[in-house]
């Protein structure tokens, strides 16, 4: 499973990029600039704006992929990965190759960076229910669901004054906190249907195979299928990640060993999450392993073989 787009830092991939010439050769041709530069350096601080961070991210992660298969010799069953990350997930199964993905993500990143001001925020303590419910009964406008991340932690989206004042009303319904999120835009929402129409006209000009990996997808928490690829990839720019679901339809399939690529540990523990949740499934435990590009020594990373 791969990240998105939060678990990007200055100096991410310092150990891995030189590993791959060739693909970041790529890299630079596709976006015009040094890809190293951006990751190592990043002297402008581009690593937080959408439009950079996503061509980055989606660089890192698959090149972490493809060290982590080299020396632990890993087939997955499954992929799938959160928002930006499922475009990793969908070049790991042969969807697109490397540069087709990549020229998508910078696309990508561009029109939702244009798209437009807004804001997010994590409801923790309220299932997705209460969540609505709460919504249902908001006086405000200009406020929706970005995504399902486990049972008891939704996103919202939205104009900025709506997720700012929301804070209270979400609080009374019996949520523990209302954590703003550092993004720029209202991402996952229908604030984003600029960003939307156009990328749908980039894809349905972009030649997208059958995955030989069955990958999930965001829009649908089901298996991708290729006669829909084009249109739920459209489609996860202004919906929810059903993050939940996709992680459950997994666990119900029987799949227990969930390996995470990505600069930072950020999906692991929703899993654990999800799983312990009363929702029935297979998956009753989940071993937990996180892999990530440098061997930092940091709790929770990868350091040259897997965690358990």
């Amino acid at each position: 499973m791969f990240a998105g787009q939060g678990s990007q830092y200055a100096g991410m991939g310092r150990d891995l990029l030189d590993e791959f010439p060739e693909h970041l050769a790529q890299a630079d041709e596709v976006l015009g600039y040094s890809v190293r530069d951006l990751c190592l350096d990043d002297k402008d601080g581009w690593l937080t704006s959408t439009r950079f961070a996503q061509p980055a991210l989606y660089v890192v992660n698959v090149l972490t992929y493809l060290r982590v298969r080299r020396l632990c010799e890993i087939e997955p069953t499954a992929l799938l990965g959160h928002s930006l990350g499922e475009y990793c997930a969908l070049h790991i199964a042969d969807v697109f190759d490397f540069p087709t993905g990549l020229a998508l993500v910078a696309r990508r990143g561009e029109l939702m960076t244009d798209a437009g001001d807004g804001a997010m925020a994590a409801v923790i303590g309220l299932d997705a229910g209460a969540v609505h419910d709460a919504l249902a009964t908001w006086s405000g406008d200009g406020l929706w669901v970005a995504g399902y991340n486990t049972p008891d932690q939704t996103v919202l989206s939205g104009f900025p004054d709506q997720v700012r004042a929301a804070k209270n009303h979400f609080l009374d319904a019996g949520a523990r906190t209302y954590v703003p999120l550092n993004v720029s835009g209202a991402f996952h929402s229908p604030l984003m249907a600029p960003a939307r129409s156009e990328f749908q006209r980039v894809l349905a000009r972009t030649d997208l195979r059958a995955p030989r990996i069955p990958v999930v997808s965001n829009t649908t928490g089901a298996i991708h299928t290729v006669n829909r690829i084009e249109h739920d990839l459209g489609e996860q720019i202004s919906g929810p990640v059903r993050w939940v679901d996709s992680v459950q339809l997994l666990a119900g399939r029987g799949e227990t060993s969930w390996i995470e690529i990505g600069p930072k540990t950020m999906l692991t523990p929703m899993v654990e999450s999800i799983l312990a949740s009363p929702e029935p499934s297979s998956g009753d435990r989940a071993e937990r392993w996180t892999m990530s590009p440098a061997a930092t020594r940091r709790p929770g990373t990868w350091s040259g073989r897997p965690r358990r």
